[in-house]
């Protein structure tokens, strides 16, 4: 497929990788060379998605997770390093963000089978085995260790922006002056339009999908879009998101969407979700506190929430 943008070609292809839907759009002087950078990008995810795959019975992520409070595994460096900087992001967020949920017990249904609320037992022991304090790193042996037996770790709210953050920095380093890879809206852009002009994405309306607010420059490289207007459950008059807060076992409420800007996708992926769990007031103030990010979050009344540096152009 070739999109032309004021006379400039550009070339894009889809495809599924991690369950998701990928798009890579690349600037190339003809289809052969971009069929060869698209390869790339597309070999490089997929590798991505061996490494840190739950699902993969193979997986280096699902050796650990096997091996819970039974013994270290010795990882890649590479796996090492993400987990780490997952760590790092629990500890910034105060556990919002925690890649150990995938100990969680789906005990919430948000297709719509659900009439009632669990009771406390069952969320207190939904999340009782979701602790990142509990995961332990040793950074000279490479190794990752559970604590305790039914741990486990997933990587669903950071894995999709770690493989675009790494297809996109392997297209750079061969040269290709600019594109996008796009997780399933989740947007990483380098360099600029054919007319030196910034990138800019439409934030999207969530009471009214099919309208948007207005449009912002993608500077910082990469924007992620978190929402709960499609996956959600109304119990009791309220409205609960289907992103659930890893330290309560509660559903999230209050916020529609978080988009946030990151210079990785990879962070902007663990910060959306984690400003939904945090909420308004004290994702703003976390996100402020932190120079590189900036958010927009609509609450479920469509007001709309800015951190310090958003100016939005009003279409």
């Amino acid at each position: 497929m070739i999109i032309t943008m004021n006379a400039q070609e550009m070339f894009k292809k889809e495809m599924s990788i991690m369950a998701c839907r990928f798009d890579v759009t690349v600037v190339a002087s003809h289809q052969n060379e971009a069929d060869s950078y698209i390869r790339l990008a597309v070999n490089e995810m997929r590798r991505i998605e061996r490494l840190i795959s739950s699902w993969d019975k193979n997986s280096q992520t699902s050796e650990i997770n096997r091996n819970a409070g039974i013994k270290a595994v010795e990882v890649d460096r590479e796996l090492y390093d993400l987990i780490d900087r997952s760590l790092r992001i629990s500890r910034i967020t105060d556990g919002a963000f925690d890649i150990s949920y995938a100990s969680m017990d789906r005990i919430w249904k948000f297709d719509g089978s659900m009439d009632q609320k669990p009771n406390i037992e069952e969320i207190e022991k939904s999340v009782s085995k979701v602790a990142y304090e509990n995961i332990i790193l040793d950074p000279i042996k490479s190794t990752v260790f559970l604590k305790e037996k039914g741990m486990k770790i997933g990587f669903g709210a950071i894995g999709k922006g770690y493989a675009a953050d790494k297809a996109k920095a392997l297209l750079k380093s061969k040269g290709v002056k600019g594109g996008i890879i796009n997780a399933s809206g989740d947007m990483n852009a380098w360099g600029n339009q054919n007319n030196g002009e910034d990138w800019k994405i439409a934030i999207t309306n969530p009471m009214n999908p099919n309208r948007s607010y207005g449009l912002l420059p993608l500077k910082k490289g990469a924007v992620v879009t978190s929402g709960n207007y499609e996956n959600y459950v109304v119990l009791d008059g309220k409205r609960y998101s289907h992103i659930i807060d890893p330290r309560t076992g509660y559903p999230t409420s209050g916020i529609l969407s978080v988009t946030m800007f990151a210079p990785s996708a990879e962070l902007a992926d663990a910060m959306a979700t984690s400003v939904f769990v945090m909420g308004i007031e004290v994702g703003l103030d976390r996100i402020n506190q932190i120079g590189t990010l900036d958010c927009i979050i609509v609450d479920d009344q469509g007001n709309l929430h800015y951190s310090n540096n958003i100016q939005i152009d009003k279409q």
